[in-house]
């Protein structure tokens, strides 16, 4: 399969406010082929972290200072993971102040920190696995979404993105 023209992926997830790390798997079977030696190319990843209904910011609990964290993996987690695991493709997290006391929750201060930079790679994120997952946790914030959109392409394995591929990851 040559290259291809760049497409889209998006994906979502929903948090509760419990502190529970949740995660959903995002399927690439229809781009994904070891036998055919087809592999999907994430060139940047976007994501938009709301709240349960995507409407508006995420809140805080009230006199909480809370967070939101994402991940995006090559291999299934059980908790959100550290820069350093090879699974890893790409990370973020807020930060909300709330100082009001109102039990809306409405927060005083959100604090991005996107933990992984850069989101977008100069030659893309070679992916050759057929899911990868889409996980994340709160603390003290109200329910939450973080959606994402992945800029990607779909190409035949050649020779040096087969090594790009093993040093990298799985």
């Amino acid at each position: 399969m040559a290259k291809t023209d760049s497409f889209f992926i998006r994906a979502s997830i929903a948090l509760d406010n419990a502190g529970t790390f949740t995660q959903s798997s995002i399927d690439l079977g229809a781009y994904v082929d070891a036998l055919g030696k087809s592999v999907l190319r994430i060139h940047n990843v976007s994501a938009s972290i709301r709240n349960s209904t995507g409407n508006f910011l995420p809140s805080a609990n009230a006199n909480q200072t809370g967070q939101i964290i994402w991940q995006l993996t090559t291999q299934s987690q059980t908790a959100i993971v550290p820069a350093n695991d090879r699974s890893l493709i790409s990370s973020g997290a807020i930060a909300l102040v709330n100082n009001t006391g109102s039990a809306s929750g409405y927060a005083d201060g959100i604090f991005q920190d996107t933990d992984m930079l850069p989101q977008e790679w100069t030659n893309g994120y070679l992916v050759g696995v057929e899911q990868i997952y889409l996980a994340g946790d709160t603390s003290n914030t109200a329910a939450s979404r973080v959606d994402i959109v992945m800029e990607c392409t779909v190409e035949t394995l050649s020779q040096s993105a087969a090594m790009a591929l093993a040093l990298s990851q799985q």
